[in-house]
């Protein structure tokens, strides 16, 4: 009887891991959510996503219950985490990346805890954004290092840059020299100076970076 009781118990059992969530952005009267990484997710006011209800929508404002506890997020903030009862812990070595349309390998990831949608760039020396990106997520990139950068419209100035912290999946990688360009762009691209770090193996349409020790 212990045993079945155990066995019970076990089987309805919380979920020790952690689930994060971040605002991809909104459009009306939803929200855009993007839950464990996924892919984002239009979630109207009163509906329920994996667990995730979206209560209000003020602005770029949103009002989640997670977890039976309500939390106020902003487009762009860094994903809040629930399940775990304690602060996300990134221990993460590795990370698979699929490749999309055209074969490009597009993920979310983040820099210095701000939400980017990046684009492996295996030709990129470093991580490369524009001013609107770099804008956006709040990087004073104007205390950079001033570089010349050729653009279609000719040479520019741009800006040499460290950002504190990049997040591809549960790896974080500190440190990570970047530029600015004046240009538009449509991804961040995730080059060499995020690349270097790891181990690369492509297999058809699966990409694997894997921590260099």
């Amino acid at each position: 009887m212990k045993n079945v009781c155990l066995a019970a118990a076990l089987l309805f059992a919380a979920p020790v891991w952690a689930q994060s969530v971040a605002i991809n952005g909104t459009l009306g009267n939803k929200a855009l959510l993007i839950v464990d990484g996924g892919f984002p997710k239009a979630v109207a006011v009163g509906e329920v996503h994996k667990g995730i209800k979206v209560v209000a929508i003020q602005g770029e404002q949103i009002t989640l219950e997670m977890g039976g506890k309500r939390v106020s997020m902003r487009v762009g903030d860094a994903p809040a985490s629930v399940g775990s009862g304690a602060g996300e812990q990134l221990s993460g070595n590795r990370v698979v990346l699929a490749a999309g349309p055209g074969g490009h390998f597009l993920t979310d990831g983040q820099i210095n805890g701000r939400i980017v949608q990046f684009m492996v760039d295996t030709g990129a020396t470093t991580v490369a954004m524009s001013v609107a990106d770099a804008k956006r997520i709040g990087l004073n990139y104007q205390n950079g290092q001033p570089v010349q950068m050729n653009t279609a419209n000719g040479v520019a100035q741009g800006w040499r840059v460290t950002l504190n912290t990049v997040r591809v999946g549960d790896v974080m990688v500190s440190g990570v020299e970047a530029v600015v360009s004046p240009g538009g762009m449509p991804y961040v691209l995730l080059g060499n100076s995020f690349l270097s770090r790891f181990q690369m193996t492509r297999n058809n349409d699966q990409m694997v970076l894997e921590r260099r020790f």
